[in-house]
């Protein structure tokens, strides 16, 4: 299977470069892993809706290139679906079974994913109603695709 994590920013943190290396290393067994970083849109702190669509659609555009046309693309949102990891889990197994093997999942920068993406999306995903900085949210999804193998695999994960 091939998951690839296109994500929005750097992550700048060393804590999170180092945990998401690990995840990186316990995926290698389990799957082909890319992740993709795109540049995020320098914007003021403060800005009106139309600039925050803006910014928006700039990030959706350099995201939408990234993404290729046989990719099942799982966009994290707010407003998603909210499952449980064996149910991520299965509905893995089930791309896969059904002959989706490239699976995509799309993080987007701070002020969230435009509406092209949310409409490219084939799946969208809430991990929580809580908001979760995108860097970290980078790590939590490897983490949670990590623990969907070794769910489909019957393999001891703690819970």
């Amino acid at each position: 299977m091939q998951i690839g994590i296109i994500s929005v920013g750097k992550i700048k943190e060393k804590y999170l470069k180092q945990g998401i290396a690990e995840f990186e290393k316990r995926l290698r067994p389990y799957c082909n892993l890319t992740m993709d970083e795109v540049n995020d849109e320098q914007a003021p702190e403060q800005m009106s809706e139309k600039e925050l669509e803006q910014v928006k659609i700039k990030e959706g555009e350099r995201i939408l290139s990234k993404i290729k046309p046989s990719q099942y693309v799982v966009a994290l949102d707010i407003q998603g679906d909210q499952w449980s990891s064996e149910k991520l889990a299965e509905e893995m197994e089930k791309l896969s079974i059904h002959g989706k093997s490239q699976i995509v999942f799309v993080i987007g920068g701070s002020n969230g994913l435009s509406d092209s993406i949310l409409q490219r999306s084939d799946q969208q995903l809430s991990f929580s109603k809580m908001t979760f900085p995108h860097q970290l949210m980078k790590l939590i999804l490897l983490e949670q695709v990590y623990r969907a193998f070794r769910i489909q695999k019957n393999e001891p994960y703690h819970k």
